[in-house]
């Protein structure tokens, strides 16, 4: 057991790392004041199911996110301030 959590672990930092890169690419936008931290984000949407998340981007000041939940592939915009979702859609591609 202690090997799959180590094993988790592991592919969760990564996945921070990746997607740190990704905020540091969008289009030097930065969140609104007041946004809460992406890894809180993260968290929070991985408490919903949706994991793993393997796309986020900031575009017009919201949080673009690709999440799987269910085995279901989903486009999620999420409100950066609140961490609430306000658009989702299942991503058929």
């Amino acid at each position: 057991m202690k090997n799959v959590k180590n094993s988790l672990l592991a592919i969760t930092l990564g996945g921070f790392a990746a997607l740190s890169s990704t905020q540091a690419n969008a289009k030097d936008e930065k969140p609104p004041p007041g946004a809460m931290a992406l890894s809180m984000l993260l968290t929070k949407l991985e408490q919903q199911g949706y994991t793993p998340v393997v796309d986020v981007s900031l575009e017009q000041g919201r949080w673009e996110v690709e999440a799987y939940k269910e085995g279901k592939k989903y486009d999620l915009e999420v409100d950066p301030n609140s961490g609430e979702i306000l658009q989702m859609k299942e991503d058929k591609d």
